[in-house]
């Protein structure tokens, strides 16, 4: 009985601390690949825990190979964009202008219902109430209502999805693919900011309002220092 305290004891804080080590992440924000590496840390520690007579290294060596191919995955992940679209996929837009895009919801195995069970749950009643609704990498939706601009700027009432130029340094070549740019108008579009590399720039983007917004990698740590 010491022994199943012991053995327990110890897998339990190893699977505390892998949890720790994954990121600060509720469960349902957690990707796809994060579910099923979360899934495989708890039944991999469960079999020790149960069977005494398997070598408790057999629970621990997968959990810290799981770990550790989880951050192997994270830091490609951040130092290529198409390798992140590939294990995380990308958010999709279900519906725009109050429209619903069917091709999308059948390419995600969404029904009508489904879909309007979730706008309910937003306290979302009438799709014209709807500007954008985005199926997020997670599963959840994001919804952008028509009047979003309404008190700020009663002539411009008309939303628009923010558009991603930079993110972590690197170009988003999704974003300039749809808006018709290509790299040399975003490096002049830095340099009338006076911003001389891309490397630079933690995030830039159009808002919803179409004005571009910026942030270098330093901004935050000076203004918190």
């Amino acid at each position: 009985m010491f022994v199943v305290s012991i053995r327990t004891a110890i897998l339990y804080l190893l699977v505390v601390l892998t949890m720790r080590l994954m990121g600060k992440r509720q469960i349902g924000e957690l990707q796809p690949y994060e579910f099923v590496i979360t899934i495989m840390i708890s039944d991999l520690a469960s079999l020790p825990m149960q069977d005494t007579r398997l070598p408790l290294l057999q629970g621990i060596i997968p959990i810290i190979t799981l770990l550790f191919l989880k951050t192997i995955l994270t830091q490609i992940g951040l130092k290529f964009q198409r390798t992140r679209k590939f294990v995380d996929g990308e958010p999709c837009i279900l519906i725009y202008k109050g429209k619903i895009n069917y091709s999308t919801l059948k390419k995600q195995q969404l029904n009508i219902d489904e879909l309007l069970e979730e706008l309910r749950l937003a306290n979302y009643f009438n799709l014209d109430e709807i500007q954008y609704a985005i199926l997020e990498n997670d599963g959840q939706m994001s919804i952008l209502p028509t009047d979003y601009n309404s008190g700020k700027n009663a002539a411009n009432a008309e939303v628009k999805l923010p558009k991603i130029l930079i993110s972590d340094g690197k170009i988003n070549n999704n974003s300039l693919t749809t808006m018709n740019k290509d790299e040399k108008w975003i490096l002049n579009l830095l340099k009338n900011h006076n911003i001389l590399s891309i490397k630079h720039v933690l995030i830039a983007l159009y808002d919803t309002e179409g004005k571009f917004k910026f942030q270098l990698f330093a901004e935050y740590e000076k203004e918190y220092k």
